[in-house]
Parts: C-alpha cells; sequence; structure tokens
C-alpha cells in the first residue's frame, strides 16, 4: 500500500476537477491544466471537495504502489498550481550583478563581459525586485522549476565567495581560502 497515494486531495472551493475517461482537466482561478492517469490500473472518486485516486486490483504490487503515489502528487501539484501557483525566489549575489526585465526577456549582468539575455516563456510570469532577487511564478511546478534551475545554471553558487545565482534558502557549503 502506498502511504501517499492513500492520502485525500483536497479541492479548493474555487477549483474544480473534471474526469473524461483517462483525463484529468483542474480549472481553478490561476489558470487550467490537464493530465493523464492510467484508467486501466486506477480509477477516480470526487466527493464534493474531495478527490481519491484508487487501484482497481485488490492486490497491489510494488510497480502499482510506486505509480499510485507519483499520480497522486502529480494530481496534488496541479490542484495546488491552478489554485494558489507555484513560486521559485532566486538571490543573486555577487558585485554588480543585476537582473532586469525587458518584455519577455530576463536580461542578467552576472560577472561575464557581456550580459546574459534569458527567454521567458508564455506560461511563466517572473518578477524582479531589488535587481538582486528573481520571483519565478507559474501554474506548473515541474516548468517553474526548470526555469529556475536552468537560470541557475548560467552562473552556479562557487564555493569561496558565494558568488552566483541560488535559491532563497539553499545552502552553500563554503571553503577556506589559500593559505601562506
Amino acid at each position: 500500500m502506498s502511504k501517499i497515494g492513500k492520502k485525500n486531495i483536497e479541492i479548493p472551493k474555487e477549483s474544480s476537477i473534471k474526469v473524461e475517461g483517462g483525463n484529468l482537466i483542474i480549472t481553478g482561478p490561476k489558470g487550467t491544466k490537464k493530465l493523464t492517469i492510467n484508467d486501466k490500473i486506477f480509477s477516480s472518486k470526487i466527493n464534493e471537495n474531495i478527490f481519491n485516486l484508487e487501484p482497481l486490483q485488490k492486490k497491489i504490487d510494488k510497480k502499482t504502489s510506486i505509480m499510485w503515489g507519483t499520480y497522486r502528487s502529480l494530481i496534488n501539484n496541479a490542484v495546488r498550481g491552478v489554485s494558489v501557483g507555484h513560486e521559485k525566489i532566486l538571490e543573486l549575489s555577487g558585485v554588480g550583478f543585476r537582473a532586469n526585465l525587458k518584455g519577455q526577456i530576463l536580461n542578467l549582468q552576472i560577472g561575464f563581459s557581456h550580459e546574459v539575455n534569458f527567454n521567458i516563456p508564455k506560461e511563466i510570469k517572473i518578477n524582479v525586485e531589488k535587481q538582486t532577487i528573481i520571483k519565478i511564478n507559474g501554474v506548473d511546478k515541474e516548468l517553474v522549476s526548470k526555469i529556475a534551475a536552468d537560470i541557475k545554471s548560467l552562473k552556479p553558487v562557487e564555493p569561496y565567495k558565494a558568488k552566483g545565482i541560488k535559491e532563497r534558502g539553499q545552502f552553500v557549503l563554503r571553503k577556506e581560502g589559500k593559505k601562506k
């Protein structure tokens, strides 16, 4: 039995889930998300504002248990995304490190001899606060995390002076400098 799969998913008042065969259409104030589940393995039940995913088989093997928890997490992330949204906050640390928005392009000055331009997808909203804090918002958790990882990979945090782009709350293991 999957510990995560057994948990119920609470649907907020302003959100709704429609089940059409193997497709789930989740709508909310932030947007709409469509997910596909394997309807030969799982059945879904909606009671008022609680969604439940259950396997069709009486005896559950390990693979079914793993997939049950995975699908439940994906559906929960989608419900949370369309109702509240997902957010990642990046911090730039270093002398002269700045970020600016120019339409659908994020312009970064991160210690190179040139500026780095990052194209923003339509589904993602990026806000720049104080030139050193970047807020990434969106409905899809996977896409928000991927965009944050792509921006962080432009200038990873180095361990000696902790310069670079890091996520808020990320721990950077500092190293001691050269000794004489």
